[in-house]
């Protein structure tokens, strides 16, 4: 069942009792908003583990799921060029990055700018060469994607580490490089803001500047407390992921909805 039905996906979810779930995890965001909608506690509720991928997301977001639902939160990867998801899953045992399944990927980690391959442990642009794969067999396919190879610990095949963000999709803001996942964390970490943001990139003057709109839980939706969010917000992408941010702390519900794959950054740069 596709998005855009969180009414209804609630329905099944309550009616038809499954024990997991399997969507992006910005969309479970939006479920869980629909079961407070309704009035229901989503602990309460049939499911077990969630199967979560498609977008970078943060363990503070994994601990935000399963606690609201007193369920696992587990990372998939995939990638429709080698064979859409499952390439490699976590084991919910440990949720210490994501086993790859070895004897039909073989994994390397290289730098992007050099192409040179980089050691297990150096982090990198992951590349995929298929070795059963007899439709669209790939070899050394560079996926954009960031992160490491770890050693195996719940199964015996190697590790990726959480993928932090894409070669291709990191904001270089004044010469530092911001991925969104780490405005996330800071997002997450803020008291009084839901888990929803969006970034805006654009001109001021001659330079690049960035404006990230939030929105406050409904417990703190008057303008002292926006205001106090948005002030400590600044605070701590400035001294963590160090650069200056706009904040722009709306009313709840007041930051677009994912409908399926969430667009963390809309670039007005050209516009400026």
């Amino acid at each position: 069942m596709g998005g855009g039905q969180t009414e209804k996906q609630v329905g099944l979810i309550n009616d038809f009792r499954p024990d997991g779930i399997m969507v992006t995890p910005s969309y479970m965001l939006n479920i869980l908003e629909q079961f407070h909608k309704q009035g229901l506690d989503p602990r309460e509720s049939s499911l077990s583990v969630g199967v979560f991928g498609a977008e970078p997301w943060t363990n503070a977001m994994r601990l935000e799921v399963e606690a609201a639902f007193d369920m696992h939160a587990v990372d998939i990867y995939g990638l429709s060029e080698i064979m859409g998801p499952g390439v490699a899953n976590e084991c919910v045992e440990t949720k210490d990055g994501l086993h790859i399944w070895e004897d039909h990927f073989y994994p390397e980690i290289i730098d992007p700018e050099t192409g040179e391959v980089c050691e297990d442990g150096e982090m990198g642009e992951l590349v995929f060469t298929t070795l059963t794969k007899e439709g669209l067999p790939m070899i050394r396919y560079r996926t954009r994607d960031l992160t490491r190879l770890l050693p195996g610990t719940a199964r015996s095949m190697r590790r990726m580490e959480k993928i932090t963000g894409r070669s291709d999709d990191m904001i270089i803001l004044r010469g530092v490089n911001v991925f969104p996942t780490q405005i996330e964390e800071q997002v997450m970490a803020t008291g009084g803001l839901a888990p929803y943001y969006q970034i805006e990139l654009y001109k001021s003057g001659r330079m690049d500047a960035m404006r990230i709109f939030v929105e406050a839980t409904p417990g703190a939706a008057d303008e002292l407390s926006k205001t106090a969010a948005s002030r400590m917000l600044t605070k701590r992408i400035k001294d963590i992921v160090g650069v200056t941010t706009e904040i722009i702390t709306g009313d709840p519900g007041s930051v677009a909805r994912s409908q399926g794959k969430a667009v963390r950054v809309i670039d007005n740069r050209s516009k400026g």
